[in-house]
């Protein structure tokens, strides 16, 4: 039998939609692993045979079907075969506008009505074996995101929540989940992924400290959405909008996780939540085990981003002390991350969008001044003046303040942004 070779996947999905063209997946039917060897094709990936095509580079698997024996997304055991045909492969992938191929000469092989749910901007399952893989729910509500036009298929959406209520999802690692809150973070429109496990029950099971923020009131005031949850949507919308990276749009989302934790009796004002976001922000950092640039940034906006906020009340004293608590003089890059996430947050509010945020100009102008002072050179004179240990490192600060005095009194104060 002559090895038939398909693309397969996003790579056929996005060329359908316009999209560039992506890194592109391979489907070889009717051949073994000792023939692809022969042809040159390198093997990779241990649960199935995946090889490497010795010129492209491009990976190659051969077609093959899954049986469901454990639960979790690793309990299943895999058939690759010369008689397994493209049509049981593609029957087993998860989306409709996933399972389409396409042949060498360009053919198009679309037995679920891929195409049809591309033009309907539907996201919709090829079988119920989707349920089977809970890794696949944490992709759709991915791809949501990436594709903000689709709706979920209403059959969709029950498997969904069948997902949940069976505990397919307790099944999830933390570092897959990791990877596609990730690349959802990432992508055009990120509330979509977080509205998708909502709606079907996950975003309580995998993420309760996020989901418990729908319902939780703050004062309207400063907050004309009202609701701490709608606040964080409005809030990833401009982080997606300014173009932030990852440890940003993962600081917006987490920075409020402390309103989540306040009594009841104390709504709508919410004292002391920054310390309570901060130790829930590290918390679940560890439990996902998110990477370390992501995770101490989150802390630093979950515990500063109010006094960021009002840093335009601020004189030099308290400026510089807060240049030192979120270590801006070593941390520069990351201070700038966090001014940027500060602003994502005072401009994610329903009709404030567009409204200017001045602090962050002027604590970079403030950084910048600071950073100009010798602190050797203050540290020295110190020490000649027979200080020692402590006093040292205050007499620095009070250099760093005092560069600060003449930029202030030329400087009108700033709206604070609570």
């Amino acid at each position: 039998m002559t090895p038939r070779f398909y693309v397969v996947g996003g790579a056929v999905r996005d060329a359908l939609l316009g999209l560039p063209a992506a890194d592109r997946d391979w489907v070889a039917v009717g051949t073994t692993p000792e023939e692809l060897l022969a042809l040159g094709y390198r093997p990779v990936g241990k649960d199935f045979p995946v090889f490497i095509h010795p010129q492209t580079g491009e990976e190659v698997a051969l077609a093959r079907t899954e049986r469901k024996t454990a639960r979790g997304y690793r309990g299943f055991t895999i058939h690759a075969a010369p008689e397994v045909t493209l049509e049981e492969d593609l029957a087993r992938r998860d989306l409709t506008i996933n399972a389409i191929a396409q042949a060498e000469d360009g053919t198009l092989v679309d037995p679920h009505g891929g195409r049809r749910d591309l033009a309907a901007r539907v996201l919709r399952h090829v079988s119920d074996a989707f349920v089977e893989d809970p890794v696949r729910l944490l992709r759709l509500a991915r791809l949501a995101a990436r594709f903000p036009q689709f709706s979920v298929a209403p059959e969709t959406l029950a498997l969904l929540k069948q997902m949940v209520a069976h505990g397919e999802v307790d099944a999830l690692v933390p570092e897959r989940l990791w990877q596609e809150l990730s690349r959802g973070l990432m992508a055009e429109c990120p509330r979509r992924m977080f509205e998708v496990l909502r709606e079907c029950g996950a975003l309580a099971r995998l993420l309760p400290e996020l989901d418990r923020l729908w319902g939780v009131p703050q004062p309207a005031e400063h907050h004309p959405e009202v609701d701490t949850g709608v606040h964080l949507m409005w809030v990833l919308d401009c982080a997606a909008a300014l173009h932030a990276p990852l440890p940003v749009r993962w600081a917006c989302l987490v920075h409020d996780l402390g309103k989540g934790a306040t009594p009841r009796e104390l709504w709508p004002r919410h004292l002391g939540h920054e310390a309570r976001g901060a130790r829930l922000a590290a918390a679940l950092a560890e439990r996902l085990r998110v990477p370390n640039d992501c995770r101490e940034l989150a802390e630093v906006a979950a515990r500063e981003h109010g006094h960021v906020h009002r840093s335009g009340e601020f004189g030099a004293a308290a400026l510089v002390r807060l240049l030192e608590r979120c270590d801006a003089w070593r941390r520069p890059r990351r201070f700038e991350a966090l001014l940027l996430a500060c602003e994502c947050d005072a401009r994610g509010r329903a009709g404030l969008q567009d409204r200017p945020y001045p602090q962050r100009a002027r604590l970079l102008e403030a950084l910048r001044l600071t950073q100009a002072v010798d602190a050797t050179a203050a540290a020295q004179a110190a020490m000649d003046r027979g200080e020692r240990g402590p006093a040292i490192g205050q007499a620095v600060l009070q250099a760093r303040i005092a560069a600060l005095a003449g930029f202030l009194a030329g400087t009108p104060g700033l709206p604070a942004a609570p």
